[in-house]
This record gives C-alpha cells, sequence and structure tokens, in this order.
C-alpha cells in the first residue's frame, strides 16, 4: 500500500540556515553533519509547517519561511507553509492559500510523526493509544458507534418532545374536557345562534299574542263576569218606553256586534299555533349556545378553537405514543451499547496482549533490554487506553511520557512502529541513537532500514552504523567565510558520503582506516 512521503523541504532565515532546499527520496532518509551545523534547525523548519512553534523560532530573522511539499497515499500533493509577516506573526498556508495553523496541525499530523529527544507528536493523548492500538489489531468499533449515534439521535428527538409526562396529562384532560363541551353543542354554523334567536322571538311574539287574545275573549265573553254579559244584563235593565227604543235597539245591535266579533277573535284563537316544548328547546338552545359564545368570544371563534384543540390534542396523543416508543427504543439500545461496548472492550483487550507481545519482542532491538510495555485498557468499552513502560527490573511502571527518558521514548516509539507498518505516514527520528554505539547502534540502524521499507522514514543521526544503513544521505554543513556562517545541505553519493561516514567514524582526524572501514560498512548494507 502507497504511503505518504515528504518530496520537499524548503527553510529560510532559521539561525545559521540562511535559505535550504532538500529533495528527500523513498524509504530511509538520514541527515548527519557536525554538531551545531543546523540539524536541528532543518527539522525545525518541518515543525513550523506542521502548526509547532519549536525554540528555535526565537533566533530566527525577519524573513522566516518554511514549506513542505508532501504527496499523500493516494498520490495527492499537499503544501503545508509559515511565514513571517511584516508584523512578526506567522502566516499559514495550505496548498498556496491562506490558513490557519490548525488545518496545518490535522493535515500535517495525518502525514507526518515526528519523534523526537524531548517530544514526540504521536501517544500523547489516550485517544491516538487507542486509535494505534485497534488499526494494529483490528478493532472495528463501528457498531458501537452506529448504537451511540441512534442513542443520541433519540435522546434529542426525545428532548424535542418537550414537557413532562404530568403537564401533558394535565392538558389532554382539560383539552379533552373542551372538546367534549364543544361536541355536545354540536355546532352547525356561524349563524346559528342567531337564528335561533330570531325563531324564538317570532315564537315568542305569537304565543305572547294568543295569550293576550285569549285573555280578551274571556273578558268579553257572555260569562256572568263578562263584559258582554254585564252590558247584556244593563240592556235588560232599560226601562221600557218608547222613549227608551232607540238607545236600547242602539245597544242590542251594539250587543250582536260584540258577539260576533268576539266569535271572530275566537276563531282566531288556536291554543295549538305555539309549540311551547319547541319554545322550551330554543330556549335551551340558546343558552348553551350564548355560554359557548361567551367563552370563545362567538360561536365562529368556537368552532375554529374546535379546529385547533382537536390538532392539539391529536400532537399531545402523538407525542405521547411517541415517546412510549422512543422509551422503548432507548432501553433497547442501552442494552445494546452495553453488550457492544463489553464486546469491544473484550477485543482491545486481546488486541493489547497481542501488540505488547509483538513489541516486546522488539524492545530488545532498540537498547531496550529488560524494559517492559503494557496497554492498560480501562472503561466499559476499553476507550481509556494509556501506554505505561518500565525501563527495567525493579523501576516503577508508569504512563510512557511520564516515566521514560527522551532517548527511551523514541525508541520505544521505534518499536511501536516496527509493529504498527500499517500506519502510513512519514516517520522522523531526532536522534533516537543519542549515547548509543556498537551492537546496539547496528540494531537501531537495522530497525529504522526496516521500517524505511515499508514507508518513508527521516533519521537525524550521529552513527556511522545507522547512517550507513539509509538509501539517501544527505549532510548539513556549515562553512566559515569574511561574511559568516553558511550552512548547506546537499546529499551525498559515491566518494562523497564514504569521507562522510568515514568522519562519523573517526572524527576529521578521519584517515585511510576508516575510510576502509566505512566502505565496508556501505557495501554491507548496500
Amino acid at each position: 500500500m502507497p504511503s505518504a512521503r515528504l518530496v520537499e523541504l524548503y527553510g529560510r532565515g532559521l539561525g545559521v540556515l540562511d535559505e535550504v532546499r532538500v529533495e528527500f527520496g523513498p524509504g530511509f532518509n538520514v541527515l548527519t553533519g557536525e554538531t551545531g551545523a543546523g540539524k536541528t534547525l532543518l527539522l525545525g523548519a518541518l515543525a513550523l509547517c506542521l502548526g509547532r512553534d519549536p525554540e528555535m523560532r526565537q533566533g530566527a530573522r525577519e524573513d522566516l519561511a518554511a514549506t513542505a511539499l508532501l504527496v499523500d497515499a493516494k498520490g495527492r500533493e499537499i503544501a503545508l507553509g509559515r511565514e513571517a509577516g511584516a508584523s512578526g506573526r506567522l502566516r499559514s498556508t495550505l496548498n498556496g492559500a491562506p490558513s490557519s495553523v490548525e488545518a496545518l496541525r490535522e493535515r500535517g499530523g495525518a502525514l507526518v510523526v515526528v519523534h523526537g529527544q524531548h517530544d514526540s507528536l504521536r501517544l500523547r493523548h489516550r485517544s491516538e493509544v487507542r486509535a494505534l492500538l485497534d488499526a494494529s489489531g483490528g478493532v472495528d468499533d463501528s457498531e458501537l458507534e452506529q448504537i451511540r449515534a441512534r442513542l443520541r439521535q433519540g435522546r434529542a428527538e426525545r428532548e424535542t418532545l418537550g414537557g413532562s409526562e404530568v403537564d401533558r396529562s394535565r392538558e389532554l384532560d382539560f383539552l379533552t374536557f373542551q372538546l367534549d363541551e364543544l361536541a355536545r353543542a354540536r355546532l352547525s354554523s356561524p349563524r346559528e345562534l342567531h337564528e335561533l334567536l330570531e325563531e324564538l322571538e317570532h315564537l315568542s311574539q305569537l304565543r305572547d299574542g294568543q295569550a293576550a287574545l285569549s285573555r280578551v275573549i274571556d273578558g268579553l265573553d257572555d260569562g256572568p263576569a263578562s263584559s258582554l254579559g254585564q252590558l247584556a244584563r244593563a240592556v235588560v235593565e232599560i226601562p221600557p218606553g218608547e222613549a227608551y227604543d232607540a238607545a236600547r235597539e242602539v245597544l242590542r245591535g251594539a250587543l250582536a256586534q260584540a258577539r260576533e266579533a268576539v266569535s271572530d277573535l275566537a276563531r282566531l284563537s288556536d291554543p295549538e299555533a305555539v309549540d311551547l316544548r319547541r319554545v322550551g328547546q330554543l330556549e335551551d338552545r340558546v343558552a348553551l349556545l350564548s355560554e359557548i359564545a361567551r367563552k370563545y368570544g362567538s360561536l365562529e371563534r368556537a368552532l375554529e378553537e374546535s379546529v385547533v384543540l382537536a390538532e392539539r390534542r391529536r400532537h399531545l396523543e402523538a407525542v405521547a405514543t411517541r415517546r412510549a416508543q422512543l422509551d422503548a427504543e432507548l432501553a433497547g439500545l442501552l442494552e445494546a451499547e452495553a453488550q457492544a461496548a463489553r464486546a469491544l472492550r473484550g477485543a482491545r483487550e486481546a488486541a493489547a496482549r497481542r501488540l505488547e507481545r509483538r513489541v516486546s519482542a522488539q524492545l530488545p532491538r532498540v537498547a531496550l533490554v529488560g524494559a517492559a510495555l503494557r496497554f492498560d485498557v480501562q472503561g466499559t468499552d476499553g476507550s481509556q487506553v494509556e501506554l505505561l513502560f518500565r525501563a527495567g527490573p525493579g523501576q516503577a511502571e508508569g504512563p510512557l511520557a511520564g516515566v521514560a527518558s527522551g532517548g527511551e521514548l523514541s525508541r520505544v516509539l521505534l518499536a511501536l512502529a516496527l509493529e504498527t507498518v500499517g500506519d502510513d505516514a512519514v516517520a522522523v527520528f531526532d536522534e533516537i541513537d543519542a549515547g548509543l554505539g556498537g551492537q546496539v547502534a547496528q540494531q537501531i540502524g537495522e530497525c529504522l532500514a526496516e521500517l524505511g521499507a515499508s514507508r518513508q522514514v527521516l533519521a537525524v543521526t550521529h552513527l556511522a552504523s545507522v547512517a550507513a544503513r539509509a538509501e539517501h544521505h544527505f549532510v548539513v554543513e556549515k562553512q566559515l567565510s569574511a561574511e559568516g556562517a553558511l550552512t548547506t545541505v546537499r546529499e551525498v553519493r559515491g566518494a562523497e558520503r564514504v569521507r562522510e561516514v568515514a568522519r562519523m567514524l573517526a572524527g576529521d582526524s578521519a584517515g585511510e582506516e576508516s575510510r576502509a572501514l566505512a566502505t565496508r560498512l556501505l557495501d554491507t548494507h548496500s
């Protein structure tokens, strides 16, 4: 599988590095040179491009600039850059466009891993240790993540339903009461009350007219106490005599006409003309509709409100139903989460034991004889993973970054890298062989070369046995002149490389013997 590669590194204004451009090759690359020549400054330029601000920046010039051209595992070119602005602050660029230092860290961190004597960009956090463990052990947490995503979605939906069950139940009861009241009213139209009032007024007038007519008839009828009865008795009592005849006849005629008129009124009287039961029904209906209109403002508003209330009740009932469904689903998901978490922790614990055994076999090769490495897997799903280290028998065990020296830390990371070659990032090692020599140094060189067979490796070294293993050898040289010190970086081959390896073996006093030994070293590993 193709891996990421650092194609070119450019730096300007970096202390003694006036301006350099280095084109690295695939596989194992080494940087060598005398102490103080500027090897660390060159790695400082790379660190700048990765979004870091190393201490070397404090002595940098105003024209400070650094650019790293990389190619990812898919063959895409990515340019990471930092450059000092007029104010002295560093500007960041990604593929030539203005960007942020956070973006450089994110993109660069996925492409380049730096292991130094005093610092490392890998395994600082438990999440990084977990990612390393999962990748090496083929641990798949997608099932648990999917369950947790569904849990988050379900909880978020439940939260949107809002309110308490008590409040919702109380509101449902009140809505039901209102809707039942409106249902019993059986409202037919907004004008129903107006129409019923008109009908009631008409029937009331008719009823009152019939009652008045009955009272008139009763008062005029020929009964003893009636007006006509009294008139008839009065006519009879008129004395006889010709003088009274005319008046008597007039009164008799009036009595006859009155009796006829009363007969006409009696014919008009109809006690059944008014349905009193209908009047009662109308009065009850008008009273009910009047109360509804008073509560809601009008029958029209009551009809509109009945639609709103019905919709609100349907919503609350749907919410209650959905909430019950969600509660059941969430309960099931919680159980599934617990089961998946237990299975995932078991897988991570098994992967940890396998990787521990493999890395432990590499520790003697990187000058860590007697050291022990352990992955401490905690948490219900094993996501809390810490890398614990013990430098030797009887030594205290503790977090790797806390108890390991700079050299031990770098060599542990090299041992880990040898067993996790699936990582396609560029591996950079800064003097991880410091203080070592002899057979141990040869083992370190062998390990770096082995790692370089699967991905690009850059190493700063002072050891000839390590440098001789490299496929590409770059020398950082500082030259003094009247104008000052000038540092250059160039790749050496053939006789030039023999001279550099000889210098690493014997220093400035390198002679024929050291050059012969350098030749044998290079021939052995070519």
